[in-house]
């Protein structure tokens, strides 16, 4: 019976191209799930955009001196012509500058104002003197009060995935200028998530935690038990949309309100130009409504968006938000700011008419449950030892075979024997097996049952040899190739999520591209011919080519030199910064101290828990640096500690002081030591 789903794909930032973080994070599962639903006869709306109000937008503009709009204009072009080169098969992909969305952000807005949703409060923000503004999220970097990253944004950490206020970071700074910013009285409306927690409470803790994946679950959960706060729906900035009330002048709504209103309102454009009613797929219980992201944007998905859902009153709640993980590259975290990276457009360019190898092996190695690490090398062993060596290796050897012993002509089977029948009734069941993992969210698995169906065809090929039994038994080789036939048209089928170009590549071979020979998911099952004898299939052509260790080099090469520029900048001495008076300087109170104790902090990768001797007491001190030390190592070190640091907690956990660090040339953190032998504890440094 055929369902109604609204499947969305996170909104991308129109500051710069698509990577493959994003893909394996988002697109691909997204484009797999939505794939699968219309194989299976499904009203399926998909629907995403770029997110065009963001901070970062803006950022890129200053650096760029162009205007915000420039940018969303050339990255917008970028984006959209890379996901239809790739084969995201979007239904529709809009964009937040477009008025329809101006329109349906401004008036979700003015609902909840006037139902009385909002609160209004004054309060004090970040202020940059030499920028004349107001510091929104992204404007403001610093170290994170949970896991003392020190390059934490003012609304999200991408370290821990904590999200906050701009006034919880430590030593927060402009990202516009640098300098430290003061704090400034501004008034602006509030989302009271905490007005909402019982409701999220008992539609997620009870509602959802079998079928939420346990990351997803498990984050909505620490956050709702931290106790929700009220958040912030406007923001102080000259780009976004202007908030449709009196008393608003300079002021738009913030990107995470207006942001996820953008399925709602490309929804809407799609409708109006194909003839549907958009309230159906928002606005009616029988509809599906999936969102996919990945893990930084759960909060945002699994608390926020409903949350305005549901003030708002009329529109349907998420069934499911499968957030993957982060995908690491060569074993590094991605960054785009150090063209760490494997850009899309640049993929498109160097493997042509490639889309799928490259959609295959993101799947097969994709961050379902955890980090996953891309390599080129596995990438080509993806491609070679399983696309070119199994799926394309069974493809090749039955048409090749096929239009060498009847011309391309389908044969007539005559009596199926056991084997025969056993490797058709497999066939009949994949479709299940796969469309189980599928709706369960289990993009890997599916993708390895899908190879299986492949090792089925080679193994039934290798076993019942018919190059060998065409000179002695003719009968029974046109029955084993009929039967092998009928696998290679399943796979043309069941392999369209995964792998779109070549399913249409495939069914061209075996002459299915016409609607009378079309085949459906459930035909694969509920049919006993799925290529009838006699029916004409072509010549063909090799469906993957294999990828020799030069192509892999040359992407190697592009990272090695990426690596090179960055470790050339991270070696430059950087800018002497603001001057400051003597008075500054002289309230530093810099002592040499002894580290007694060390451990992990539990449940973070970058924190220590340190006991430190300043000679005035001993003391405790949260410092970030367990990836570069062990404790043993760090334990009887003569340091340098800032002793009349505020104290700030922490994880729970109150830290007295601040231990000094720097980065050597290579990157690598060292200690700021005193002279050991002069040095006694509590000695002050000047």
């Amino acid at each position: 019976m055929s369902k109604r789903y609204t499947v969305t794909a996170a909104l991308p930032y129109t500051n710069g191209p698509i990577h493959i973080g994003h893909l394996a994070g988002v697109y691909v599962p997204a484009d797999i799930y939505s794939r699968y639903l219309r194989l299976t006869g499904n009203d399926v709306a998909f629907i995403c955009g770029s997110d065009e109000h963001g901070v970062p937008i803006t950022i890129k503009a200053k650096k760029e001196g162009v205007s915000p709009q420039d940018i969303v204009d050339k990255y917008h072009a970028i984006i959209k012509q890379s996901f239809e080169d790739f084969g995201i098969s979007f239904d529709n992909y809009s964009r937040t500058s477009a008025k329809i969305h101006h329109d349906t952000a401004s008036e979700f807005f003015k609902t909840l104002y006037d139902k009385g949703e909002f609160i209004e409060e004054t309060s004090q923000q970040f202020y940059d003197a030499d920028a004349d503004q107001f510091l929104a999220d992204r404007f403001i970097v610093g170290t994170c009060p949970k896991c003392g990253f020190e390059e934490a944004y003012g609304d999200q950490c991408e370290s821990c995935g904590t999200s906050h206020n701009a006034t919880d970071l430590i030593n927060p700074k402009s990202a516009i200028t640098g300098n430290t910013p003061s704090l400034k009285e501004t008034k602006h409306w509030f989302l009271p998530l905490d007005k909402h927690e019982d409701f999220l409470k008992e539609w997620i803790l009870e509602g959802h935690k079998k079928d939420w994946k346990p990351n997803v679950y498990g984050q909505v959960k620490s956050w709702i038990d931290d106790g929700l706060r009220p958040r912030a729906v406007t923001r102080d900035l000259d780009w976004g949309i202007p908030v449709p009330v009196e008393g608003a002048e300079g002021k738009v709504l913030y990107v995470w309100f207006d942001a996820p209103i953008g399925y709602i309102s490309a929804t809407k454009e799609w409708a109006s130009t194909n003839g549907k009613n958009w309230e159906d797929y928002w606005k009616n219980e029988d509809t599906t409504l999936v969102h996919f992201i990945g893990k930084d944007n759960i909060v945002f998905h699994c608390i926020i968006f409903p949350a305005m859902l549901k003030a708002e009153g009329s529109y349907i709640l998420p069934e499911n938000v499968p957030a993957n993980e982060f995908l690491n590259l060569e074993g590094q975290k991605l960054s785009t700011s150090k063209n760490w990276a494997v850009w899309l457009p640049d993929y498109l360019k160097d493997f042509p008419n490639q889309q799928d190898v490259l959609r295959y092996a993101l799947t097969a190695n994709a961050p379902e449950t955890k980090d996953n690490d891309f390599t080129w090398k596995d990438f080509q062993a993806r491609n070679n030892n399983e696309l070119v060596a199994i799926f394309g290796n069974f493809i090749n050897r039955v048409v090749v075979l096929t239009n060498k012993y009847y011309d391309g002509i389908v044969p007539e089977p005559s009596n199926l024997e056991l084997v025969d029948q056993e490797t058709l009734a497999a066939l009949k069941a994949y479709p299940a097996v796969i469309a189980s993992s599928i709706e369960r969210y289990r993009f890997r698995e599916a993708s390895q049952e899908l190879m299986n169906l492949s090792r089925l065809g080679n193994k039934y090929l290798a076993d019942e040899e018919p190059w060998k039994k065409v000179k002695v038994d003719e009968a029974r080789t046109k029955t084993i190739m009929y039967v092998a036939l009928q696998i290679a048209s399943g796979l043309a089928v069941l392999c369209e999520p995964f792998l779109p170009f070549t399913a249409s590549k495939l069914k061209g071979v075996l002459n299915q591209i016409e609607s009378a020979s079309k085949l459906s998911w459930n035909d694969i099952t509920e049919k006993d011919i799925l290529l009838p004898a006699g029916h004409q299939v072509e010549k063909g052509e090799l469906l993957f080519s294999k990828i020799e260790d030069a192509d892999i080099q040359v992407q190697l090469d592009k990272l090695e030199a990426s690596k090179t520029a960055n470790e050339k900048t991270n070696a430059e001495v950087e800018p002497q910064k603001e001057e400051i008076t003597f008075d500054d300087f002289t309230k530093l109170d810099l002592r040499v101290g002894t580290i007694l104790e060390a451990e992990k902090m539990p449940k973070t990768k970058k924190l220590f828990v340190l006991k430190v001797d300043t000679g005035i007491d001993t003391r405790t001190i949260v410092s970030g640096i367990a990836e570069s030390f062990t404790p043993e190592e760090v334990v009887g070190k003569k340091v340098t500690v800032l002793v009349n640091l505020a104290p700030r907690a922490l994880r729970g956990v109150e830290s007295q002081g601040m231990i000094l660090m720097t980065e050597n040339a290579e990157g690598k953190l060292v200690f700021v030591n005193p002279d050991e032998a002069e040095a006694t504890n509590g000695l002050k440094i000047s």
